[in-house]
């Protein structure tokens, strides 16, 4: 029936397949949140939702569609996995806020407001002007408020963050981030951006891709849960969750395509180095779905309590979904 504690991964874009299914059972995961648009428009990312249409037909045993929290409970009682959908950059509804409540009604519950470059809506983290959220991010905002599409500005800029945190109506999420203060990566967030989100209700959700890794791949068990206990001192645990970014069994072009698209004709390395384009490797205590007793373990060790662990592992993402999935 999958574990005790609730364990909710608010950020994976995997190579699916029946052996990550099956491995998401393995880790006694109850809900992830899967992107399926990077740079899509709105045609293409419907090809994506009949895919994952089918994936649930197939695989009836293993996966569930979410559109609510209480689907997690379902679940969690037929020894499932539950899968939310989302977009890491608003090109889905390309031009047209009117496609924003057409996505909602599909599946789709989480949006980024950017990228990493400039959007319609805001400005990503990888430009160096930053001009805050746009006339049109403000109208989309308040229709995904309305609809319950929760805000991400995972991949944005630190103003545009902020800017939407405050002008958001209910709370917004960073879904797989790190503290720029433990590692600074342009894509980790400072203390002002993480205060800004969680003050108004938001959420984090850490992430263990490595390059949002202190030593990267290298980094450590303790260091990362650490670095977890420190933030929930700073910011309180109750807006703390995992988003591991996990990007599993993705052969190199994804990662080509995820910081390029169509947008360039020379590939983009962002995070990575020009001699590092592909995947790194995963730290050893984290390889896939199977290792999330570890993090438990890690936090455990590090002082937090057993609710607190719980919080993190799941019930804050839980709570968070259970208030923004539905109209306002």
């Amino acid at each position: 029936m999958g574990s005790a504690l609730m364990r909710i991964d608010a950020l994976q874009y995997a190579n699916w397949s029946e052996k990550i299914f099956r491995q998401l059972r393995e880790g006694g995961v109850d809900a992830v949140h899967v992107t399926i648009a990077y740079h899509e428009g709105f045609r293409e990312t419907v090809l994506n939702f009949e895919q994952w249409n089918r994936w649930f037909e197939q695989y009836p045993d293993l996966i569930l569609k979410g559109t609510q929290a209480s689907d997690i409970d379902r679940a969690r009682d037929s020894g499932r996995t539950a899968i939310f959908f989302g977009f890491q950059n608003p090109s889905p509804i390309e031009d047209d806020i009117g496609l924003v409540e057409i996505l909602h009604t599909l599946g789709a519950r989480f949006m980024q407001l950017t990228y990493n470059n400039q959007s319609l809506l805001a400005t990503g983290c990888y430009e160096a002007e930053d001009s805050g959220i746009t006339r049109m991010g403000r109208q989309v905002i308040r229709e995904m408020n309305r609809v319950g599409m929760v805000i991400d500005m995972s991949h944005s800029a630190d103003r545009s963050t902020i800017e939407a945190a405050d002008l958001s109506q209910r709370p917004i999420a960073i879904t797989h981030a790190n503290p720029h203060g433990w590692m600074p990566a342009l894509r980790n967030k400072r203390d002002d951006v993480i205060r800004a989100v969680t003050q108004n209700g938001g959420m984090i959700g850490f992430s263990l891709y490595p390059h949002h890794l202190k030593d990267k791949s290298d980094c450590t068990l303790d260091s990362f849960c650490s670095m977890v206990a420190r933030t929930a001192d700073s910011f309180g645990v109750e807006h703390l969750g995992i988003g591991t970014d996990l990007c599993q069994d993705q052969p190199d072009s994804v990662v080509e395509w995820m910081r390029v698209g169509r947008w360039s004709k020379e590939i983009d390395y962002g995070e990575g180095s020009a001699d590092a384009a592909g995947f790194p490797p995963m730290p050893d205590w984290f390889r896939d779905n199977r290792d999330f007793g570890n993090i438990e373990t890690g936090l455990r060790a590090v002082g937090m309590n057993a609710g607190e662990v719980a919080a993190i592992m799941g019930g804050n993402w839980y709570r968070f979904f259970s208030e923004g999935f539905g109209p306002a």
